[in-house]
């Protein structure tokens, strides 16, 4: 009994659509005809092609977007630690002659070089304050005090050295001194007198950081090669000496730093995390249909 009175609706409701569609084809005109037939057949295609649809679509830009810095983070990754390896082979290296080129030096940074010669103690120069660094990293996280060594941050001690085999004069990177030694009267066992031999790292003139105070002629805050040479009346060449020349009383040496800051691992996590967590909602909301909360 139901199923017939549905079936008697349906029929009504098609032969009504029926007779309704021919009564406006005989009372409208063909122009507004055309008109409705357009607005119903483009309604169809702008229901699929909705403001929600499109955003859909931008919105994947997020995920896949993450996913490529995530990718690139892991290639800048490798790529530092590629750096700091051939860095700490570079300084390993077996000591070289001082070249008589000086201008081969621009291509030996970071190299082990053999000098004989004398210091000037007389002309010090003293770069910081700076925290002493021990096996080629800061002996301690903070700016202020090395828990190592138990002291206060203190100087690098940059003395002319006159060599031996030419009329030439440098600078060497002695290396560092607490603030309490800066002056050379509390560390007069350490002042080296006479003609020695030294095997120090070649390095080349670095720029100021940002916020860094400009070097003043007495408080060298980072090492500007050539006023560093023309304040002490030497050639350009800077030598940072190595551990192995230190001597009791005197500065510690070995104080090249070959630790480059790599935070990558966690840039890599934080963007593959980020392109996880977006892919997720989206799939959500967009594929499976569901609310997000």
């Amino acid at each position: 009994m139901l199923r017939s009175k549905i079936t008697v609706l349906c029929r009504m409701r098609i032969k009504t659509s029926v007779c309704l569609h021919r009564y406006l084809e005989q009372c409208l005109p063909q122009s507004l005809l055309q008109n409705v037939r357009h607005v119903a057949a483009t309604r169809t295609v702008s229901h699929q092609n909705t403001p929600f649809s499109s955003m859909k679509w931008i919105l994947l830009l997020i995920p896949t977007t993450t996913f490529g810095l995530g990718t690139w983070q892991v290639q800048r990754r490798k790529w530092k630690r590629q750096l700091i390896a051939d860095l700490k082979t570079r300084t390993n290296a077996a000591p070289r002659d001082l070249p008589l080129d000086l201008e081969e030096l621009s291509q030996l940074e970071y190299c082990p070089v053999r000098v004989q010669g004398q210091f000037e103690h007389s002309r010090e120069l003293y770069i910081g304050p700076r925290t002493l660094i021990a096996d080629g990293d800061a002996a301690s996280q903070s700016s202020l005090t090395t828990h190592k060594s138990g002291v206060q941050s203190g100087y690098l001690v940059v003395t002319p050295f006159h060599l031996s085999d030419r009329d030439m004069t440098i600078l060497v990177n002695r290396g560092w001194v607490p603030a309490n030694h800066k002056n050379p009267n509390t560390r007069k066992a350490g002042q080296v007198e006479g003609e020695v031999e030294i095997v120090g790292v070649v390095r080349l003139t670095e720029k100021r950081a940002p916020f860094m105070p400009k070097n003043q002629p007495h408080a060298w805050f980072y090492r500007d090669l050539p006023k560093m040479a023309e304040a002490a009346g030497t050639e350009p060449v800077f030598l940072e000496a190595k551990a192995e020349t230190t001597v009791p009383g005197g500065p510690i040496g070995g104080q090249t730093r070959v630790s480059l800051r790599d935070e990558h691992l966690s840039y890599l996590l934080t963007w593959y995390g980020l392109s996880a967590t977006t892919a997720y909602m989206w799939y959500r909301l967009f594929i499976a249909r569901k609310p997000l909360l």
